[in-house]
């Protein structure tokens, strides 16, 4: 008996990385394996940034899920960076979660395949987005996708519509090494409310302009601050021209009143508290290839 009892009192711990091309649906995914919408969701591509880490905790086990950005070939500086983070997402993985769906070619980014060919950690292959196939095309990408890495396990999962997600989740769980929690246990992500703040503006921000408006955008929350029974939120939309500021703030400050109205009504949700949020816009020329101002905003770690 007393050996069982040693048994399940084994802890486990470990990170499990969620990699693929944009709009695969990873940050989908993500909130569905965490069971909170820690990362935002839009139809754009390079919705995700940064890394961004989860935690499901119970008294046996810590799972770290971790969004990365999409897979791309960067073309300044900032892509560089969210680039980076993938990197060291193959790099620091217990478990890598690679994500593709039923739309997207199976060549796409091939240098990343061969990658994960030649990692030794385990990798769980997850078709995402089943509910916009039939059953023949997921048979056949399921034996694509086995030639492709055969070492992996393939989960077809609709991560919109929580299909198959706790087959993949229970799944996580037996692969994770023993090990002590790496977190407290009451601690839910690695980032503050200050970031989770810009990220929801941000989002806004996202299905609000088109073109290039959304990924000239930095937001960053300048003030924080505790009222009485409300947050006071003060954030900065930094732009990269005039002629974008214009836009973001549209006529009569129309398109700027959108953003900060939907902003702080999905803010009262996430914090459960009132929200009372300013958003200003400022013009930072090149920021994106800035790598003083890319450290300032978060992207490169020194």
């Amino acid at each position: 008996m007393s050996n069982i009892s040693q048994e399940e009192k084994k802890h486990k711990a470990g990170f499990v990385n969620i990699l693929g091309n944009p709009n695969v649906g990873k940050s989908t995914l993500m909130n569905a394996l965490v069971g909170e919408r820690l990362s935002i969701v839009t139809a754009k591509a390079q919705t995700t940034r940064h890394r961004i880490m989860g935690m499901v905790n119970s008294e046996d086990y810590q799972i770290v899920f971790s969004d990365t950005p999409g897979i791309l070939r960067p073309s300044y500086k900032l892509q560089e960076s969210m680039m980076n983070f993938v990197e060291t997402a193959i790099g620091d993985a217990d478990i890598i979660l690679y994500v593709t769906d039923v739309v997207e070619k199976s060549t796409k980014n091939e240098e990343y395949i061969e990658k994960l060919n030649k990692v030794t950690t385990p990798v769980l292959l997850v078709i995402n987005k089943i509910d916009l196939s039939g059953q023949k095309e997921i048979e056949e990408l399921y034996e694509k996708w086995k030639q492709l890495i055969p070492r992996a396990e393939i989960f077809p999962v609709s991560a919109q519509e929580k299909f198959n997600v706790t087959a993949l989740f229970n799944r996580v769980l037996e692969l994770i090494p023993e090990s002590p929690a790496w977190y407290d246990k009451d601690v839910l992500t690695d980032r503050n409310l200050r970031f989770f703040a810009s990220e929801i503006i941000r989002e806004k921000i996202l299905l609000t302009y088109d073109k290039e408006i959304p990924y000239s955008t930095e937001v960053v929350v300048e003030q924080f601050k505790e009222g009485e029974g409300l947050y006071q939120i003060d954030a900065v939309i930094n732009v990269m021209r005039d002629s974008q500021k214009g836009i973001i703030i549209g006529k009569g400050g129309s398109a700027l009143k959108k953003v900060g109205t939907l902003a702080r009504k999905d803010m009262e949700s996430f914090f459960e508290k009132k929200v009372f949020l300013q958003i200003f816009v400022k013009v930072n020329p090149d920021w994106r290839e800035d790598k003083r101002k890319l450290r300032q905003f978060g992207y490169i770690q020194d």
